[in-house]
């Protein structure tokens, strides 16, 4: 019986510290990942990114820290990656694209997201190491451009304004090969998907680069041969964003992040880290 009585009061004991345990703190309940939880929670908000370089982020994380909020760069290798990750719940919030394309991306294949806010123009230029300027351009030349349609079609308003092709101005910002009316030096265009665009500089007369790939591959905009006009304005279909689901536009935490990143210290991150490669739209 004595030992019968030794072995149930082991199991009580037992019992008691599994329960204790479980309980996670004078609470009751375990940890949490969102916003305004209790102690030192911290909340860990996944933005898709395309490219290495969003030193930016650092700043923008900086000023989370007191509400213990933190943004996690999740990267992908190809435009077409980060929207169907969002629309998906893979991942929060994504940062790697301009107006023009989401509203591509939402045209095409229906994806149930929006524009949370305004980051920064990214100025689409020109690089190559056979020529220092456009004028050099001979006929028969090849460029390489993004095949994606927006920045394709960026590509042939930038090269109008450089006074080398005429497009169709019913084509709006978005033109397609056909749009090109006139084409005096037949250049040919070499399309692929923009990450790529940079290695091919060797093989071709020039070549579009994207800002974060050109930032990815070394190119500086003050070793462009021609780099877009920016035009100020929220109007411009080629400010980048931060992008959510629709259903999260009033979400606080993503709100906050936006807060954070469309500050003046990011600003000022911005113009330090990049030196004109992107410049702040907000």
């Amino acid at each position: 019986m004595k030992q019968k009585n030794l072995l149930s009061l082991a199991l009580a004991a037992a019992l008691a510290l599994s329960l204790a345990a479980c309980g996670g703190g004078s609470g009751g309940s375990g940890g949490s990942s969102n916003a305004g939880g209790s102690g030192n929670e911290v909340t860990v908000v996944k933005v898709g990114v395309v490219g290495a370089n969003n030193e930016q982020w650092d700043t923008v994380n900086k000023l989370l820290e007191a509400e213990n909020i933190r943004c996690e760069m999740v990267e992908f290798a190809e435009y077409k990656l980060p929207n169907n990750a969002l629309n998906a719940g893979e991942i929060d919030l994504n940062a790697f694209q301009h107006k023009a394309y989401l509203q591509k991306e939402i045209d095409d294949l229906g994806y149930d997201v929006a524009v949370l806010g305004d980051t920064i123009l990214a100025p689409l230029s020109l690089y190559s190491d056979k020529i220092t300027q456009v004028s050099e351009l001979k006929a028969g030349d090849k460029i390489a451009v993004p095949s994606d349609p927006t920045n394709e079609g960026r590509c042939f308003k930038i090269l109008e304004a450089a006074g080398l092709l005429e497009v169709d101005p019913a084509a709006g910002y978005m033109p397609e090969l056909k749009d090109i009316t006139a084409n005096p030096l037949n250049l040919e265009f070499v399309e692929v998907e923009a990450a790529n665009t940079a290695s091919l500089i060797p093989d071709v007369a020039a070549a579009f680069v994207n800002g974060a790939h050109a930032i990815d591959n070394g190119l500086k905009i003050d070793e462009a041969v021609y780099t877009e006009q920016v035009e100020p304005g929220s109007d411009n279909p080629y400010i980048n964003i931060i992008a959510c689901r629709t259903a999260d536009l009033e979400n606080g935490v993503y709100q906050k992040v936006l807060a954070a990143y469309q500050s003046e210290e990011t600003a000022q991150a911005i113009r330090d880290i990049y030196q004109g490669t992107y410049i702040p739209a907000f």
